[in-house]
């Protein structure tokens, strides 16, 4: 039976259907905001006692003694962190050549079904689980490391900022190609008007006046980088120092919390000290991602 508008049922269906639909769209739209504080919150109550009762602020960030199971225990992070920036920045730098010369070729030069073709094919490189790389790290690029730099073992700063360049590649590919895709095709065709070659276009034009995507991809990287757990835990080597070169071991901040974490007693120090690991690894991340959105955004200090 057709129900007309005119009718008061049918408008005060349709005034509840709106409500209904209208509380949905807002609750969807605020999930992302409502699991990340409910996340921070959760990390928060288990390390925060440490934060206020126990930790020690200044050697916590500038101690290298991680040794939290000693009869005095210590409780320096500092070698963590070094050890994260350090294969984070080796992955930027093996990453970003790749990722945008990729994503400038498939903006640029490839076409119809090729380019689709090379954007399912990145695709599927970021579906790769992290674990496989990781044995791709340990079993493959570790003996390849050892034959050829002549070092005694090949799981450190180079083996893992390698791995992770690589998985964190296909994500920087996407956006940074997004980026292009999105630029003007007016500015492209009135640079080649005035004579300007395709090489001269992308350098000159539209690298340019991408800069704030490209610049949010790398910075998207990089917060891919330090959230990394599985492949750096399996390729770094899991030591806890500070690298003198790339071919030094290091342990992470990821690796740290997801080897020790399973094995400490719920509420002890221990236990809590690897939460504060969390808590500064969540403001890490977030600080990263939080910069990324502003450059997207345009803003810029001073403005």
């Amino acid at each position: 039976m057709r129900v007309e508008h005119g009718d008061p049922d049918a408008r005060t269906i349709e005034w509840y259907v709106d409500k209904l639909m209208a509380s949905v769209i807002f609750l969807a739209g605020i999930s992302a905001i409502i699991f990340i504080v409910g996340i921070f919150g959760f990390i928060a109550k288990e390390g925060f006692a440490f934060v206020l009762d126990t930790m020690d602020v200044g050697q916590f960030f500038t101690s290298v003694q991680w040794r939290p199971t000693s009869e005095t225990p210590q409780y320096g992070a500092l070698a963590l962190l070094v050890g994260t920036a350090s294969v984070t920045g080796l992955a930027v730098a093996t990453a970003v050549p790749f990722s945008l010369g990729a994503a400038i070729y498939i903006a640029e030069f490839s076409r119809g079904s090729h380019r689709e073709g090379l954007k399912v094919l990145i695709e599927l490189l970021a579906a790769i689980p992290s674990v496989v790389w990781g044995f791709i790290g340990l079993s493959v690029l570790n003996p390849l490391i050892i034959e050829w730099f002549d070092v005694p073992i090949g799981l450190g700063v180079l083996n893992a900022g390698v791995i992770l360049g690589l998985m964190a590649a296909p994500i920087m590919t996407t956006i940074a190609e997004d980026a292009l895709r999105a630029f003007p095709d007016s500015h492209r065709e009135a640079a080649e008007a005035m004579g300007a070659t395709r090489w001269q276009i992308i350098w000159h034009v539209v690298l340019p006046g991408a800069k704030k995507g490209l610049t949010a991809a790398v910075l998207l990287g990089v917060g891919r980088g330090f959230g990394e757990t599985m492949a750096v835990l399996m390729a770094s080597g899991h030591a806890v120092q500070i690298p003198g070169d790339v071919f030094d071991s290091v342990r992470a901040l990821t690796a740290t919390i997801a080897a020790e974490l399973g094995e400490t007693a719920a509420g002890s120090e221990h236990y809590q000290a690897l939460f504060t690991l969390g808590i500064v690894l969540f403001v890490i991340t977030f600080a990263i991602n939080l910069t990324a959105d502003l450059i997207v955004r345009g803003v810029r200090k001073g403005d």
